[in-house]
């Protein structure tokens, strides 16, 4: 009995004596002159960029951490971007950065991006592009569902750049690519905006019907002025061939609703 508390005993002392040893290890070993030399590289890459003048690297196992602080949130993407390729060794960076920008009440940057995002002109526009948007203390969360990565890049762009945004949790789905898709994006598109009860939506350029295409699903967003469009916008993207579903998610605008209640 004693001689195997002796062997738990002793087993124990070893298993507190290695993390020991290995933290002792770590402390005292030589430094890596990879580290040094990406070290080295960063911190010119730093100095090259008057943005990046509060920002702090350190380097161990090639691993890139960046500490301090930058004027806004696009900096604090770049700056990650930059300094991870200033040298081909580096494997990884960990962004530690503080963003410095203009606090912004959650609504009115919320506003603002909703805004901007809803006019966001690129690719073929926003008419078949659905975007979820969320704001918490300057934390923007951007969601929903588009047909390119162009459109993806472009709504993050926005958000990047807009003074007060902190941070940003991206999960956009971008649709796959199809020309079947594609055709009947358009042809639902005509069908809607052609119709004459619709035609004083297609003058809007926020496009206030979204037409959401995935692999032959269709689904419509946006806001219309009354029940009665709504209905006329499903029956219409129900008329065109090649879709396999048409979900309607429109909703009716608040002055309609509170009209019909009087």
């Amino acid at each position: 009995m004693l001689r195997k508390l002796h062997i738990l005993t002793l087993g124990s002392a070893l298993a507190l004596a290695a993390p020991l040893g290995a933290r002792e290890h770590r402390a005292n070993r030589t430094p890596d002159p990879t580290d040094a030399q990406i070290l080295q590289d960063v911190q010119k890459a730093i100095a090259d960029h008057p943005s990046f003048k509060d920002i702090r690297a350190s380097v161990d196992d090639r691993i890139v951490t960046l500490e301090g602080s930058v004027q806004d949130y696009h900096n604090k993407v770049r700056a990650a971007d930059i300094l991870r390729h200033a040298d081909d060794k580096v494997e990884g960076v960990r962004n530690l950065l503080a963003v410095n920008t203009q606090t912004v009440p959650d609504e009115q940057l919320k506003s603002k991006l909703a805004d901007k995002l809803r006019y966001d002109r690129i690719d073929r526009g926003i008419m078949f592009n659905n975007l979820t948007l969320g704001v918490k203390d300057g934390n923007v969360t951007l969601g929903g569902e588009v047909r390119t990565d162009v459109d993806r890049a472009s709504a993050v762009n926005i958000v990047e750049n807009t003074p007060g945004v902190k941070n940003l949790v991206e999960n956009i789905k971008v649709a796959p690519a199809s020309f079947h898709d594609d055709d009947l994006r358009i042809n639902i598109a005509r069908a809607i905006y052609g119709h004459p009860a619709l035609q004083k939506y297609a003058a809007d350029p926020q496009a206030p019907i979204r037409i959401v295409v995935d692999q032959g699903h269709v689904t419509l967003f946006g806001v219309v002025d009354s029940q009665m469009d709504k209905q006329i916008a499903e029956v219409q993207a129900k008329s065109v061939p090649g879709a396999f579903s048409v979900d309607d998610k429109l909703v009716v605008s608040s002055r309609e609703q509170a009209s019909a209640k009087h």
